[in-house]
């Protein structure tokens, strides 16, 4: 006989011979349900159509955060550790942990961090692990050129990465949009009376911002007299401290009257060379952090990257997706200007 009233978990119960509470748990993702009574209750599901009522469900997460002492189930944060590709120093930012944390708790999920490489964790051992340890949510946090982070299968996971650095396999990711933020840092310096605009990065940043840092310097120039297009510096090495040289010859050679640069060794870099900030040259960290208060910068807002992260690895496991996405969704978050005494006043 055709089921003529909307189909409820109660009925997906009885058809499947589990209790109410199995279903519940199985169609909102949360772990340690065995596999064939999990692939039982979706077919299930499919076969009657059932939709969840949004509203119930957004009550029943309040009510189980009420009643919950403990959090439901992990999410894995993985970093890399590879001191050898120079990406490790205080040149370079990650997503801060406690951010990351912070969101998922609030969907009742816990948080650890697993380092590739270090202690002589290989993907394969943390494959083991994650296996063994019933996690089926995970952060990708790239750090390196050698990107251990792409040996792992993904199959069993709902993922998402940061950035560009892993282009394959192509999760889901979060970024912020630096296309925007360096055409924003150039109206910010126009603004105060800097005509020739210089950006000093990384090919490793430039490629893990899916080359905003060069697309946004473009756009910004292609508005200007050719006189002014300060041409983009990659250093050569992502360890910034071995740049000197590179740097000195393009300072030079171009003579920007404003940077968008790295906080480390390039303000040293400019005493060396005799110019003072802001009096001879306009100063903007490209990556800014709150620990940073003595330079104005492009704030990346990375308490945002970390809760859409968080966010679209539950959506995925609530709505039962895992492995590599036939289509990647991109999330992109608008960078902030952040003042500072290292450039001037607006006029």
């Amino acid at each position: 006989m055709p089921m003529t009233s909307t189909p409820t978990l109660k009925d997906i119960a009885q058809a499947t011979g589990v209790s109410i509470m199995t279903v519940s748990r199985v169609l909102r993702g949360a772990p340690k349900v065995a596999a064939e009574k999990r692939e039982l209750i979706l077919k299930e599901a499919k076969r009657l159509d059932y939709q969840p009522d949004p509203h119930l469900m957004r009550m029943m997460q309040v009510v189980r955060g009420k009643k919950e002492k403990r959090l439901r189930a992990v999410i894995a944060v993985i970093r890399e550790h590879v001191p050898q590709d120079g990406l490790l120093g205080p040149s370079y930012q990650y997503v801060p942990i406690e951010d990351i944390r912070r969101r998922a708790h609030g969907h009742g999920y816990a948080v650890e961090e697993f380092y590739l490489g270090k202690d002589g964790l290989t993907p394969k051992k943390l494959q083991k692990i994650l296996h063994a340890r019933g996690i089926e949510g995970v952060i990708v946090s790239p750090q390196s050129m050698t990107l251990p982070c792409s040996k792992l299968d993904y199959s069993p996971f709902a993922a998402v990465t940061f950035g560009n650095a892993m282009s394959t396999p192509a999760l889901h990711m979060c970024a912020g949009n630096m296309t925007l933020g360096i055409h924003m840092a150039a109206e910010q310096l126009a603004a105060r009376g800097y005509k020739r605009i210089g950006v000093a990065v990384t090919k490793w940043i430039v490629n893990r911002s899916q080359f905003g840092y060069s697309g946004g310097l473009f756009h910004w120039q292609h508005g200007l007299p050719e006189a002014d297009r300060v041409p983009l510096l990659l250093f050569p090495s992502n360890d910034i401290s071995q740049g000197f040289d590179a740097f000195s010859k393009w300072m030079r050679e171009h003579q920007p009257d404003a940077l968008i640069t790295f906080d480390t060794h390039v303000p040293g870099w400019l005493k060396r060379l005799g110019l003072r900030v802001p009096q001879d040259i306009g100063f903007v960290v490209h990556d800014w952090t709150p620990k940073m208060e003595g330079f104005a910068g492009i704030y990346q807002q990375r308490e945002h990257l970390a809760a859409a992260a968080v966010d679209l690895v539950v959506t995925q496991l609530s709505q039962h997706e895992h492995g590599v996405p036939a289509v990647p969704r991109q999330i992109m978050i608008p960078p902030k200007w952040i003042e500072g005494p290292s450039v001037r006043r607006a006029v």
